[in-house]
């Protein structure tokens, strides 16, 4: 398989487009919810882009941080989709999202407790083997502060990762919005964060929310520059890895979100030369 270098999150306003474009490490990432299907067209477009280019599996509703395990439907129909697209990645949220059968709209945050802890490891666990294969477990946006917290957010990660072999997927738009809304500095945080584990990088757009003052992962917008310069800052730190630009509303042209990919591509490239 061909080097991952920027990709794009892939909408079927797209998928046209995708298909035709030749780039350099180029590749595509799903929410997979959207195609744990047993045929019909977007499947058949989501192999077509396959066939093109390497996709990534970004879940959205594992709710690995929930008090119960994953929903066994819900794994053995991602592990019927990743088995027949062949993802090079695989990732999901350090949130939950589901309670009792009920499914909520939202990725939602929960205490980092010792708890928690050992009870999200044994998700982890169970998802990797049930998928044969190592998810990537990314960084949650914040907006509120939880008293209960017994881990720093980078400590809870990496401990996980160390005790269930998984890696991170580090989303710098989710730490420039935490740092704003928490107050903490965002650079710093990203200087701690542990290198080796990382397997895939988001970059994203925010909005500000005027009557809180709050930013907010709306990913309806350009990256903004603030996410840009932490991100080279991590590249030039961490060495190149896996970058996905991320677009979920007020799509643009494809053309326009090739133009962002081509700027991450760009870093990535300035920095292999480097070495």
């Amino acid at each position: 398989m061909q080097l991952l270098g920027a990709g794009l999150g892939l909408k079927p306003e797209h998928y046209t487009d995708a298909c035709a474009c030749v780039a350099d490490g180029l590749w595509f990432e799903v929410h997979p919810e959207n195609y744990m299907v047993g045929g019909g067209p977007r499947l058949d477009w989501l192999e077509a882009v396959g066939a093109r280019h390497p996709l990534s599996l970004h879940g959205v509703s594992l709710s690995l941080a929930a008090d119960c395990a994953p929903d066994e439907t819900h794994l053995q129909r991602l592990k019927a989709l990743a088995e027949r697209v062949r993802p090079a990645l695989i990732s999901e949220h350090l949130a939950w999202s589901s309670w009792r059968g009920n499914y909520h709209p939202d990725l939602l945050p929960f205490p980092r407790t010792t708890a928690a802890l050992r009870r999200i490891a044994a998700n982890i666990e169970r998802t990797q083997e049930m998928l044969g294969q190592r998810i990537a477990i990314e960084n949650p946006s914040h907006y509120l502060r939880f008293d209960q917290h017994q881990w720093d957010e980078i400590d809870f990660l990496a401990e996980l990762s160390q005790r269930t072999g998984c890696g991170l997927l580090l989303d710098v738009n989710n730490v420039q919005v935490s740092a704003h809304n928490l107050s903490f500095d965002a650079a710093a945080y990203l200087r701690r964060f542990p290198a080796a584990p990382i397997m895939e990088i988001h970059l994203a757009g925010h909005s500000r929310d005027d009557a809180s003052s709050l930013l907010i992962d709306t990913h309806d917008a350009p990256v903004d520059a603030a996410v840009w310069a932490l991100y080279r800052q991590l590249i030039e730190r961490i060495g190149p890895r896996p970058t996905l630009i991320e677009r979920d509303d007020q799509l643009p042209a494809f053309e326009t979100l090739m133009a962002e990919r081509t700027r991450a591509q760009q870093v990535l490239d300035e920095m292999r030369a480097w070495q």
